[in-house]
């Protein structure tokens, strides 16, 4: 049950900067979280605090830190032991400016897809003149991770349905369907083979690793029960305070947040935003990310 309530207002420690919240991110992580489906990959304790990534201008400095002052535009993530990003505070504990170009909403929800996107990239070293299927590209993660991918000159495949064809495009991605036949839609569409996939819907794992041809060129981000046994890695992050998920986690990639800005200013990196809604509806809003139509991010704004 997700519900909004009076907590204990945080405020900054050493290292890090409290902001007003502008916008929030919803995270489908969390949204697995709650239903259970990564009870075994992630351990919480209830109630949890929601929320990962948002913007906002800062209104407390932490001792030590540098190049962040009062009223400063900026947008980031929490650690990962507090999250609570969904709130009128909320405490970053990474972070960077926030882009002219991008809304507040688009701000909201960019350091988790951001973070998340570099992080695979990274882990399947994908670079120029590399093939890179994403399977789920349309959704929050998958849009940047096309974005990202072609930044880094890699040709991109991305799986969506078809009313989502013509926006892959406008991101830089050769769309096609999921489904059955989609090793041979791809092989149509990349000849030579692919050399990375990464996989934001999960539920075809096997076709995915036959794609790729082996289950190291393979990582998911999904909360898919198949992936051990089939070798492939599933991707959560977490920062070194998370001592319950680090074991298993790999580090979180808060440089991508300075290339997004990068990007960002260039015009080459968009935050599709599916919907907002007001933080007094963050129900409404996993309601909408439980059922798997959203284009882009979820965020709620305040």
């Amino acid at each position: 049950m997700v519900h909004v309530a009076e907590v204990e207002e945080p405020h900054a420690g050493p290292g890090t900067i409290r902001i007003a919240v502008r916008a929030s991110g919803l995270s489908t992580g969390e949204v697995s979280i709650r239903s259970g489906k990564m009870r075994g990959v992630v351990p919480v304790t209830f109630p949890y605090r929601t929320g990962f990534d948002a913007a906002g201008v800062v209104d407390e400095v932490g001792d030590g830190v540098t190049g962040a002052g009062i009223g400063d535009e900026v947008f980031g993530m929490t650690a990962a032991t507090t999250r609570g990003a969904n709130a009128d505070h909320a405490v970053l504990v990474a972070w960077a400016p926030k882009p002219a170009a991008w809304s507040w909403e688009e701000a909201g929800g960019a350091a988790g897809s951001v973070e998340t996107a570099t992080r695979v990239l990274d882990r399947l070293a994908v670079g120029a003149g590399h093939t890179v299927l994403v399977q789920g590209a349309a959704g929050g993660v998958g849009a940047v991770a096309v974005q990202l991918a072609a930044a880094r000159g890699a040709a991109v495949i991305g799986t969506a349905g078809e009313r989502n064809h013509d926006f892959l495009r406008s991101l830089g991605a050769e769309p096609t369907t999921y489904g059955e036949g989609l090793a041979e839609r791809v092989r149509a569409l990349a000849p030579g083979g692919v050399d990375a996939v990464f996989d934001c819907a999960g539920g075809a794992l096997p076709d995915l690793v036959a794609i790729a041809g082996s289950p190291a060129r393979v990582v998911t981000i999904a909360p898919d029960l198949t992936a051990a046994a089939l070798g492939v890695h599933l991707s959560h992050g977490a920062s070194a305070d998370d001592t319950a998920a680090v074991g298993a986690a790999d580090p979180l990639a808060v440089h991508g947040l300075g290339i997004a800005v990068e990007l960002a200013g260039q015009g080459r990196l968009r935050v599709p935003v599916a919907a907002a809604f007001p933080l007094t509806e963050a129900a409404a809003a996993h309601e909408l990310s439980e059922s798997r139509h959203a284009r882009g991010r979820i965020v709620l704004v305040n």
